[in-house]
């Protein structure tokens, strides 16, 4: 009966996001049966909403309103900066406790049930960014992908690998410790901010190769300036060149309609917790099937030596409640659409952008190509202090942006994440902050 009521007081629209979250927590008289139950009323809403607009490819207003609805915010939370963590959707929140419930009250399944689903989810992901289930590893985050590809290539003393400059320390410093231990040569290669065009961007790095270059690591996502690197065409003249190519897309699961078979990369790493929804702790390493046998795995246990790409997860005991999660997020974004999200999270950015560059002073550290671009947008305001800014639009609305970029660099500013859940008005109350800022500026 407690639990007939409690599935009817979140189902029935206007129930608050805290008393949801309270009720979630309330302990052991919430059942996984009455978890899945509120996972499928939540899908069942979101297919109603999808048949209303079946022929909208990128509805406005009313759909996205709902699709908000279903996100655990803390009232009054505008948060544009997913960029670093992004927010659960309540079916991954759902997911996320009845596996630890299950872990909890019969650990057996650990080893029985789990390891099967966690298979299925492999080809979830797969699917989801056209792979093959041997070409997915499911590791920690985006930095661990990239240790792997560092640590894992036969590389000699000087032979080289081609940085851009302006990548994560989590794409940089695997580097630079292979170059300090093993001899190898580091190079930075500048890029624009932003970069005019795709061939600008190729062409920085095809002027840099040498013949001891071996390795193109780029950031395809990148978290200073928004940019989305071009890799499909820097894969085609890299591979044309001999060369391997390794991508840090931190942010690009979950913002971007990935196909990894079109962008022809080798080395692929993300963190489905920014974009895509899923819970902290958990990442998605691709590795193309041709070059698996390149690239040892250096996390081991039983199990290394087999011919996919699980050998780069032989790392024991996992937290298995959030790769499940991780395959609940995938669920979520598959009910809405992978290019309807992208065309939204763009199109919001489009008009941020639009509209920030009518403030006197405003420069864009992002690309305004649709391309080049998604849903990270950087920028300065002169004679502004970008922390002046992050501040104030958090006091005055409760809007999360974040600082972002070095002084010493030229690439000092703010970054503001448009995921779809975020409203215009909110865009609207963000440049309102940045004008009254701007205004103070002496």
């Amino acid at each position: 009966m407690k639990q007939d009521l409690f599935l009817n007081s979140l189902t029935r629209k206007g129930v608050s996001r805290r008393n949801f979250v309270k009720y979630l927590l309330a302990g052991s008289s919430l059942s996984i049966s009455a978890l899945s139950k509120l996972n499928a009323s939540i899908y069942q809403s979101i297919k109603d909403l999808n048949q209303d607009f079946i022929r909208d490819e990128a509805p406005d207003g009313v759909y996205w309103d709902a699709i908000r609805d279903k996100f655990l915010f803390q009232d009054g939370l505008i948060m544009m900066n997913n960029g670093t963590v992004g927010p659960m959707p309540k079916p991954v929140f759902n997911t996320l406790i009845k596996t630890f419930k299950v872990q909890a009250t019969s650990p057996v399944h650990m080893y029985t049930y789990i390891p099967r689903k966690k298979e299925e989810i492999r080809s979830r992901i797969a699917r989801f960014i056209n792979a093959t289930p041997d070409e997915v590893a499911v590791v920690r985050n985006t930095t661990e992908g990239m240790n792997f590809v560092a640590n894992g290539l036969d590389l000699k003393p000087g032979d080289e690998v081609l940085l851009s400059s302006m990548e994560h320390p989590g794409g940089t410093h695997p580097w630079k410790i292979k170059e300090e231990r093993f001899g190898i040569k580091v190079t930075q290669v500048p890029i624009g901010l932003p970069p005019k065009s795709a061939d600008e961007f190729v062409g920085s790095f095809e002027k840099a190769i040498t013949p001891q270059t071996k390795v193109i690591s780029v950031s395809h996502t990148v978290y200073i300036s928004g940019l989305i690197s071009p890799l499909k065409e820097l894969c085609r003249m890299a591979h044309e060149k001999g060369l391997l190519v390794a991508a840090d897309s931190a942010h690009g699961i979950g913002m971007l309609d990935l196909d990894m078979k079109e962008l022809g990369i080798d080395f692929f790493a993300t963190s489905p917790y920014k974009w895509l929804g899923a819970p902290t702790g958990v990442g998605v390493f691709y590795v193309r099937k041709q070059v698996q046998d390149q690239l040892w795995p250096t996390i081991t246990t039983s199990g290394w030596n087999q011919p996919t790409a699980r050998k780069y997860e032989t790392l024991g005991q996992r937290a298995d409640a959030l790769v499940i999660a991780l395959g609940e997020a995938v669920n979520f974004q598959n009910y809405i659409g992978k290019s309807r999200i992208e065309k939204r999270i763009k199109s919001l950015a489009g008009y941020f952008k639009q509209e920030l560059k009518k403030i006197t002073g405003a420069r864009l550290h992002t690309s305004e190509d649709l391309y080049l671009s998604g849903g990270l947008t950087a920028f300065s305001i002169e004679g502004v202090e970008p922390r002046a800014i992050v501040d104030y639009v958090r006091q005055k609305y409760n809007i999360v942006i974040r600082t972002v970029g070095s002084r010493e660099k030229g690439t000092y500013g703010c970054r503001v994440s448009t995921h779809y859940y975020i409203h215009h008005r909110e865009i609207d109350m963000l440049l309102e902050g940045i004008k009254k800022i701007a205004g103070q500026r002496t």
